[in-house]
């Protein structure tokens, strides 16, 4: 018999990524997704992927604890995942209360809704590198203190740590993931590297002549969603729970990933990309570099794309879009 995953945001990156992989395995995959007036549009990664058909939808939301008792009785997972949460930090500083809520209580929400259940699944936590922020370490690894930046953080540092309390004092299998920045064709449009491989093509096919972006000398450990998928997967077939830094181990520049994205349309960044100071954070984290020894040691995980790989993926992914866009 198959076994049965359960996903919050399965309609984000990394659920589309995560039911792609554990469809591949044979699970039976089924998703939360909250109620919205854009619902049949919501799907568009899993449709990206050819999936969307494959996936079992359920109505519930991270803020309603009995909706998510209900679903976790009806689908009896055997792994659930939640990737659930307000993930874009910029909006964080906008709808504080919004990602405190749902980033955050979301994940006592799943908790308790398992426990209340009376659910053996085991659980995966989706955990951010920005909980690091003002980093104390060069390189971050599980054991280095946390400095959140931004309320998105503080909020992923709260679900981080329900985590490790419920699993010490309920002994559910809950591990979470500290997952550097991972990124993809099907990476929100809102986030820096899809706002860079979009406006690249924008300006190749004419619809734009300038990229404007704000702090291009911040740091990032960049890797392939499809890769950190795969991590998660790994952890939840280990005997013991237990938290995971997922990371390359690279660090790249903003601008240096922008010249990558430039480049591979054929174009000169220095023509068309302006700084705006109006689109810096109101406190930056200015370097994330993650230390993956343990995962790599524990189960084995690697990544397998390299940052120029992924970004000259995103970019023929985003020349294509706006070509169809264009009626090409």
């Amino acid at each position: 018999m198959s076994k049965r995953a359960l996903i919050t945001g399965v309609t984000g990156q990394d659920g589309a990524y995560l039911s792609e992989f554990l469809l591949g395995k044979g699970y039976e995959v089924h998703g939360i997704v909250r109620r919205s007036s854009h619902l049949g549009v919501a799907d568009h990664r899993l449709r990206w992927l050819g999936i969307a058909h494959r996936v079992v939808m359920h109505d519930a939301n991270l803020s309603d604890l009995g909706s998510l008792v209900r679903v976790v009785q009806q689908v009896q997972p055997d792994e659930i995942y939640n990737l659930g949460a307000q993930s874009f930090v910029a909006t964080s500083w906008s709808q504080a209360l919004v990602t405190g809520n749902i980033t955050a209580l979301g994940v006592t929400n799943m908790l308790e809704a398992i426990r209340l259940a009376g659910s053996s699944a085991r659980f995966y936590q989706a955990s951010s590198s920005e909980m690091y922020g003002l980093v104390q370490h060069p390189v971050q690894s599980e054991k280095t203190p946390f400095y959140p930046r931004s309320p998105y953080a503080v909020a992923k540092l709260y679900g981080h740590w329900i985590t490790v309390n419920y699993r010490e004092s309920f002994g559910m299998h809950a591990s979470s993931g500290i997952l550097f920045n991972h990124e993809s064709p099907l990476r929100g449009i809102e986030f820096v590297t899809r706002k860079v491989t979009d406006g690249v093509a924008r300006i190749k096919l004419g619809l734009a002549t300038e990229l404007r972006l704000g702090n291009v000398d911040a740091k990032r450990d960049w890797g392939h969603a499809r890769d950190y998928v795969r991590a998660m997967w790994l952890m939840l077939q280990q005997d013991v729970p237990d938290d995971y830094v997922v990371a390359t181990g690279v660090t790249t520049s903003v601008r240096e990933m922008c010249e990558l994205a430039f480049a591979r349309a054929g174009l000169n960044m220095s023509d068309h990309l302006v700084i705006d100071p109006d689109l810096f954070r109101p406190s930056e984290v200015d370097i994330l570099l993650g230390d993956p020894t343990k995962a790599r040691q524990t189960f084995g995980w690697e990544p397998k794309v390299s940052l120029e790989e992924m970004i000259f993926e995103m970019v023929d992914a985003d020349l294509v879009r706006v070509s169809r866009f264009l009626g090409g």
